[in-house]
């Protein structure tokens, strides 16, 4: 037969194939084989309904053919959607994924087969895909793009074997949750409701009758799919779509990248917690659970919340792999999850699509500001964006013995990427905290460097939040308290699900002598951090010790200072509060013995030189302070 004897047309071709097919098939042949023949027939079951034939299965391939492109496409997003189903009953190790191709082009048949340059471009964009994703071709994305409601991403002109000219590719993003998959589970769902009518009525004539024999007389517990129940959650669901992000697994061989998928999970919960849309569990929480086997409902219900978000990093040389996956812990089912194969380069764009991609599946809305904020990278720089992680994780917060090491490692960031206010944020932050803690040999000279350095910050980036955490904290250490509380107000504007921005917009509503609004912020942080007690820095603690002070909540103070004193031990200010709380409340004999308590660990202490008092913006603040530790008897 020659070639002119072949029938030539247009077709969309689907090829998939096994990811790490060998290496299941080493561990376990058998179970690779069973599990193989299944979701085979399940996907050759949906290539029928979706009007296409198989046209062959060698191996762990499957090739396929369909008249319409929409359907070749639809299908690939239902398989796709069902094997995820199936593999979520499996252990992880065992999980086959398949990865799927899809090209609109010319054929040559021979009977049942088909050959030609349609197939091959098929194969390219089978071997571009992720493990359970799918990868399309141009031909195919100009033919769906108005006619799917799915989302793409272009991986640009890929070369393929014997073809003179690159073909375009897309990877589609809407696997396995968005809206067009929804929409394939609903018809699927009807196509299924028919099917089961018909023995619906007879089952139910049956289950009658065993129904009083089982409740009388048998009564067993049911077996349930493990989900998390909102009437179980330690703390109640907001109305919002709630969230929490586990700390991303390190699977690189070196530990040492430990601070780099940190860096990654806190990078995804800021950009999460910059909408408002969204009510996110804060890293302080989510990272209680690093390094333990925990599953996904308990942590819902640990939280309150809804949804899930984990995964891993494994960093080689340049190339990263980061794996995600969001989970509905309600329902247990998985909305979504993706592998990213990439440069260490693209780490950036990476976060932004698993942000992109939350966002999308739990269908929030975005504000113009917040979309422009939440994408915006604040530096391109992985040299500087690694070692801004790492001074984090070593130095933060604050300590003797590494603060001058932090400056100078500050100061490499900013020469690394002077267009990164991280760099010039931390480095104003240490240097007003030297000051506030003792550290500094030039306070006056530190304290107007700290706030030069925080203005550039946000004059390189304005949407940046840290930076206007430093913003306050020079402002502050300047007693310019409006101002203080303008930077801190502008930091809750940029994440309004921030842990960090409402707990320190309290901070300073309470020096600014506004104290029942400064416990209101607290009280809104703390339910982004229900685990705020196992904190290792006990800020929120202290904060609203502070604040409920200031508000003349007194015995709300006095159960806010005996609990930070009881997990985390004596400072001067907390014993001082403290003290001063009894005293107004009058439980003098409880006031004097903190005050000589307070003396014996710190002799020094006088109440004419502790500056501290005197940081409140009104006179009246600090005379009440102050008096109530004299009445207590100190001088």
């Amino acid at each position: 037969m020659t070639i002119e004897d072949l029938t030539r047309r247009l077709s969309a071709i689907l090829s998939a194939d096994v990811e790490g097919y060998s290496l299941l098939m080493r561990d376990d042949e058998e179970a690779t084989v069973r599990t193989l023949t299944t979701y085979r027939n399940a996907m050759t079951h949906l290539i029928n309904q979706y009007r296409g034939r198989v046209v062959d299965s060698p191996g762990d391939n499957i090739l396929a053919e369909f008249i319409s492109v929409v359907d070749a496409v639809n299908c690939g997003v239902e398989i796709q959607r069902e094997l995820a189903e199936r593999n979520v009953e499996l252990t992880e190790n065992r999980r086959m994924r398949f990865r799927i191709g899809i090209n609109l082009g010319d054929v040559l048949e021979e009977g049942v087969r088909i050959y030609g340059d349609g197939v091959n471009i098929a194969a390219r964009m089978e071997s571009l895909a992720d493990a359970g994703g799918i990868c399309i071709s141009g031909t195919v994305y100009d033919a769906i793009e108005s006619k799917i409601g799915l989302g793409y991403e272009f991986l640009g002109e890929q070369e393929v074997k014997n073809i003179d000219k690159p073909v375009r590719a897309y990877r589609v993003l809407s696997y396995p949750g968005a809206a067009a998959h929804r929409v394939v589970r609903a018809k699927r769902a009807v196509r299924k409701t028919w099917r089961n009518m018909v023995l619906a009525i007879v089952v139910i004539l049956l289950v009658g009758a065993a129904a009083a024999v089982w409740y009388f007389y048998l009564h067993p517990s049911p077996a349930k799919k493990e989900v998390a129940s909102v009437e179980k959650t330690a703390f109640p669901q907001p109305q919002k779509p709630s969230i929490a992000v586990l700390p991303f697994a390190n699977m690189s061989e070196d530990p040492e990248q430990e601070f780099f998928s940190d860096g990654i999970t806190e990078d995804i919960i800021t950009d999460l917690s910059k909408v408002s849309g969204l009510f996110v569990i804060a890293s302080n929480s989510s990272f209680s659970y690093k390094g333990k086997q925990v599953k996904i409902q308990d942590v819902a219900k640990d939280l309150g919340v809804r949804y899930v978000l984990g995964g891993s990093v494994r960093r080689s040389g340049n190339r990263l792999r980061i794996t995600a996956q969001l989970i509905d812990a309600e329902t247990g089912d998985h909305l979504w999850a993706e592998r990213y194969d990439r440069e260490i380069k693209d780490i950036f764009s990476i976060q932004d699509q698993v942000t992109q991609k939350v966002v999308s599946e739990l269908a929030v809305t975005l504000k113009a500001s917040e979309a422009e904020r939440l994408y915006r990278k604040h530096t391109e720089n992985i040299e500087a964006y690694e070692l801004y992680l790492r001074i984090i994780r070593e130095c933060w917060p604050p300590k003797k013995k590494c603060h001058p090491k932090a400056i100078e490692l500050s100061k490499r960031v900013i020469e690394l990427d002077p267009k990164f206010g991280g760099g010039y944020q931390l480095l104003s932050y240490l240097l007003s905290a030297g000051v506030r803690f003792g550290l500094s040999n030039s306070p006056s000279e530190d304290v107007e460097k700290a706030l030069e350095l925080a203005q550039q910050a946000v004059s390189v980036d304005d949407t940046f939040a840290p930076s206007y955490f430093s913003l306050a904290s020079a402002y502050l250490m300047k007693r310019q308290h409006e101002d203080a509380l303008a930077a801190a107000s502008e930091a809750v504007r940029i994440e309004p699900g921030g842990y960090d921005s409402n707990m320190f917009l309290g901070f300073y509503l309470h020096w600014m002598g506004r104290g029942e609004e400064a416990v209101k912020a607290l009280k809104k942080a703390q339910q982004f951090n229900p685990k705020y007690l196992s904190d290792r820095v006990p800020w929120i603690l202290d904060f609203m010790g502070f604040a409920t002070f200031t508000a003349g909540r007194y015995e709300e103070s006095i159960a806010a200072w005996k609990q930070v004193l009881d997990r985390f031990g004596p400072l001067v200010l907390r014993e001082a509060f403290l003290t001063a709380a009894y005293s107004e409340l009058g439980r003098d004999d409880e006031a004097k013995a903190m005050a000589q308590q307070l003396l014996k660990r710190h002799p020094e202490f006088s109440v004419s030189s502790w500056n501290y008092a005197r940081t409140y913006k009104n006179p009246e603040d600090t005379e009440r302070l102050l008096n109530a530790l004299r009445k207590a008897g100190l001088k």
